[in-house]
């Protein structure tokens, strides 16, 4: 294990008041070795080249029927309704998403400890993790809104105090993922660049930018220059299927016009030596819900 990460120098700037330049990767992608855990040479060779790695048949069908219904019990639990825990679409009022899913569900916070998963994330993290993040993402056919680029990293860095890209997260999918039902895409390669955004943090910006996020995305230009060196590829296939990938990689959705619903279970690993600090560009830290600071290890 590595010591705990610095957090006297920020690395990361963001959250400027003019355009900065692009800011060149001071932190590894994987910090462990084959020898960790069930990644082989070459797969950790290959994430650490494009940022994510995608896993079909990551879960048994039977355990998509599982947390299929599990979604659709928190979807209708009349008891959250006002939960500042669940996020609703900005045009149709319907749930995006609920975070903290774990201490509302035990069959996912009993996944979250899968060895599956674990030892995968201690593998990528080099190191004991716990989790920054849980939540459930819900896209409904022909009302599901997508989300504009963005690294996920600047976000809880800037809001959170997350001090260096040492954090991974899994999506795994509930339902088939087309390349045209909303489904993510991502910039292979392009975790290895930070792009400083433009636009100072207001308080409570978390109760919007959940909905629609307008500061901290990337400008255009950014994002134009990433697309050309990079290229886009986009996650999809079975329900089942998981996407593995860096806090740091630039990545968004498009909105869901088909009637194909898509749904997916979303664990957010950090590393125990890489624990949050003050917001580096925030008024306050957001809600425990959404970033939390209880850093004890996944058992």
């Amino acid at each position: 294990m590595t010591a705990t990460t610095d957090t006297t120098t920020d690395l990361y700037p963001t959250r400027l008041t003019a355009a900065g330049d692009v800011v060149e990767r001071q932190h590894p992608t994987v910090w462990g070795t084959a020898a960790d855990g069930p990644f082989g040479a070459a797969a950790l060779d290959d994430h650490a080249a494009r940022g994510f790695s995608i896993l079909p048949d990551f879960i048994t069908p039977g355990e998509v029927t599982q947390y299929t219904a599990e979604l659709d019990r928190l979807a209708t639990d009349t008891s959250l309704r006002g939960d500042p825990r669940v996020v609703t679409e900005k045009s149709s009022g319907e749930v995006r998403s609920i975070f903290e899913v774990t201490r509302l569900s035990e069959q996912i916070d009993r996944l979250s400890r899968d060895p599956r998963l674990l030892d995968r994330a201690r593998q990528l993290l080099g190191s004991d993790v716990y989790l920054h993040q849980t939540r459930v993402n819900y896209m409904p056919g022909y009302k599901g809104a997508g989300f504009y680029w963005h690294s996920d990293f600047e976000t809880w860095h800037a809001e959170d105090g997350m001090p260096a890209p040492r954090a991974v997260s899994c999506s795994i999918a509930l339902t088939p993922n087309y390349p045209y039902n909303g489904g993510l895409m991502v910039m292979p390669g392009s975790h290895r660049s930070y792009v400083p955004c433009v636009g100072e943090t207001p308080e409570n910006y978390h109760e919007a930018s959940l909905k629609e996020q307008k500061i901290g995305v990337p400008s255009e230009e950014a994002i134009t220059e990433l697309a050309w060196k990079h290229g886009v590829d986009q996650f999809t296939g079975p329900a089942g299927s998981a996407l593995w990938f860096d806090c740091n990689i630039m990545h968004g959705s498009g909105n869901n016009i088909t009637p194909f619903p898509r749904s997916n279970i979303f664990l957010v690993f950090n590393s125990v030596e890489n624990t949050l600090t003050d917001p580096y560009s925030a008024p306050a830290p957001r809600p425990e819900h959404i970033g939390s600071r209880d850093f004890t290890p996944l058992r």
